[in-house]
């Protein structure tokens, strides 16, 4: 693209309300293993390089409305006890007071509410809020679960901490 390039296009439509929402799939010439982190760092869904397979592109457009589909299915709040999580309006509440979390604890929080008593893998947890083939470190992951903790407080005081302290 002689003006702009794909990662600059995908930083721009990742960071607008209106288009945020939208897959992305870079498909470029650009191997480099550092550009591949670049463009899934800044948004995009997938990166396909070239040479790539008709078929496989398919496939990969097929995942990624299929994961997206999946994701806004089953949008209805979720209440444990004193608290109440709400996908569609990205909110969390203790005991009807709103707690202010950022977008990825709120995504762990409702992943892990969603399945209560399973025991999540980190990569499992990863997949679930980013979706296949995102690349983060083990200890992203660990981090995000802290301030998850100390933003809902300590287990003694909330009634559902047989639900956080379990899977947390």
């Amino acid at each position: 693209m002689p003006d702009i390039d794909g990662l600059e296009i995908c930083k721009i439509l990742k960071n607008a309300p209106k288009t945020e929402g939208i897959p992305i799939i870079m498909v470029t010439a650009k191997t480099e293993e550092a550009d591949i982190v670049t463009g899934l760092e800044l948004g995009a869904d997938d990166y396909i390089t070239k040479p790539f397979s008709g078929k496989v592109l398919v496939a990969r457009v097929r995942s990624i409305l299929r994961r997206k589909i999946e994701r806004g299915l089953d949008r209805r709040a979720i209440r444990i006890d004193d608290l109440t999580i709400d996908p569609a309006r990205c909110e969390v509440l203790i005991k009807n007071r709103a707690l202010a979390l950022t977008l990825s604890e709120f995504n762990i929080l409702y992943t892990l509410a969603r399945k209560p008593g399973f025991v999540f893998t980190r990569y499992q947890i990863v997949d679930a809020i980013h979706g296949g083939d995102y690349i983060v470190s083990d200890r992203a992951v660990d981090v995000q679960i802290a301030y998850l903790r100390r933003n809902l407080g300590p287990p003694g005081h909330r009634t559902f901490s047989s639900m956080t302290t379990a899977r947390l």
